[in-house]
């Protein structure tokens, strides 16, 4: 039975929705005792998953059993925040009539709750070893919207639409379901246009979400979000200034107050993670660096950035960057196995949500937008990789007519990746670049 649910995942294109894009079928081929759905909206301002929890809560915990089946967890836990009273309320009544092996888990208002490290500590008090994951504790995370596209991979449907958050500078905020691939301009129109003439388009979270270079990008399995904002926005600045110069404003500006560590959510764990010393890691010497390697364990969160710095730096930018270099250098992390504890003010220098909200200049946006509905373009351009992994290898051609759910890209033998599908029916237009063009 297992094994069958891991292949009806494969063959759906499952991929973790939270952002990373993991091809779901190598998580669901693992053995753990507890499955935990991240229901925790971890960035602030998206909402899609407080929905799907409320209105499509039997097709999530459909898919949540499924995952417990394949993996032989004995244990599901629903982990959302109790703000979301709708949502929790829909949960809560939900698993009480699957009997013992559910329950939902309270999370408080802080960021980043949503982050599976600190999830893992909160719901059962272990901590996951440095640049470990949740599973070496016996734990599979999954997303919301991953488990609800398990639930149609069950049935025979791949993974085709995204649920997302289209808000902040835009007449209508909105939570909607559009095709994978839809035009992010067109999204923005379907919700009544930007409200600014000059604007960035920020592709998920305002913490971790990626500035994107314009409004002509499609929309992919992982995107949680489109939030419009001011080009000079708190939010937008840093995440397009130049890294070259960021770093040596870094290198210059840093006074090694160390509040970024205080804050670190690695920090407070007990891992070996000291942001304010990677500040002064040099050019050329990141990969002899003992300091440096630390670069490994940042999950690239953004307090350091957002909320702890002083000076307004960028901490997360340099991790990043020194991360990239020790990564191609083929540098690895050597956990020395010590036992790990949390801080004793690790609760304390929680941040919570209010406060992130406040410090980013978002105050104002953050009310539950309403769904509204389904869009449908008229055409799509799919990316061939919306995953961890190597790319889909297309297996249709121009002029080929298509149907929702065809297969038009194939995971390449020997490697890990995702199926990918047809979001709407029409012809194909174009295969270029990665990229396959549909128009209906």
């Amino acid at each position: 039975m297992g094994k069958a649910i891991v292949d009806a995942i494969r063959q759906a294109g499952v991929v973790g929705a939270g952002g990373a894009g993991l091809p779901t079928h190598v998580k669901a081929d693992a053995t753990a005792q507890t499955v935990l759905v991240n229901g925790a909206s971890c960035e602030p301002l998206l909402m899609s998953d407080p929905y799907l929890m409320e209105k499509q809560v039997d097709g999530m915990l459909r898919g949540l059993e499924a995952m417990m089946d394949c993996t032989g967890a004995s244990k599901g836990i629903v982990c959302l925040k109790g703000k979301h009273a709708a949502a929790m309320k829909s949960v809560r009544e939900a698993v009480a009539r699957r009997g013992s092996r559910f329950e939902a888990f309270e999370m408080g208002d802080f960021y980043p709750a949503g982050d599976e490290q600190v999830m893992v500590y909160e719901v059962l008090g272990g901590i996951v070893p440095e640049r470990g994951i949740p599973l070496q504790i016996g734990a599979v995370v999954s997303n919301v919207e991953s488990l609800y596209n398990i639930a149609h991979a069950l049935d025979g449907k791949p993974v085709t639409h995204r649920y997302l958050t289209v808000g902040c500078e835009v007449a209508r905020p909105m939570v909607v379901r559009v095709p994978v691939g839809t035009r992010v301009s067109e999204v923005l129109n379907f919700a009544g246009g930007p409200t600014i003439r000059e604007y960035r388009v920020v592709d998920g979270g305002p913490m971790m979400g990626r500035v994107l270079p314009d409004a002509d990008q499609p929309v992919t399995k992982t995107t949680s979000g489109l939030l419009v904002l001011p080009p000079d926005h708190n939010v937008v600045a840093r995440k397009v200034m130049d890294p070259r110069a960021l770093k040596r404003l870094t290198n210059t500006v840093c006074c090694q107050c160390s509040q970024c560590t205080d804050l670190c959510p690695r920090s407070l764990l007990g891992h070996s993670l000291h942001p304010h010393k990677l500040m002064r890691v040099l050019d050329g010497q990141t990969v002899n660096s003992p300091i440096a390697k630390e670069a490994l364990l940042c999950s690239e969160c953004g307090i350091c950035e957002k909320f702890a710095c002083p000076m307004g730096i960028s901490p997360r930018e340099v991790n990043a960057m020194l991360k990239k270099e020790l990564m191609q250098a083929g540098v690895k992390w050597e956990y020395d196995g010590r036992p790990l504890a949390a801080s004793r003010f690790r609760d304390e220098r929680r941040i919570p949500t209010s406060s992130l909200v406040r410090r980013l200049g978002l105050a104002g946006y953050e009310a539950h937008p309403p769904f509204a509905g389904d869009f449908e373009p008229t055409e799509v351009r799919i990316p061939l990789r919306q995953h961890i992994g190597a790319p889909a290898a297309a297996v249709v051609s121009v002029g080929q007519s298509v149907t929702v759910g065809d297969l038009i890209g194939e995971i390449p033998e020997g490697t890990m990746g995702a199926r990918v599908h047809a979001s709407i029916r029409g012809t194909v237009s174009a295969v270029e670049n990665g990229i396959i063009t549909i128009r209906a």
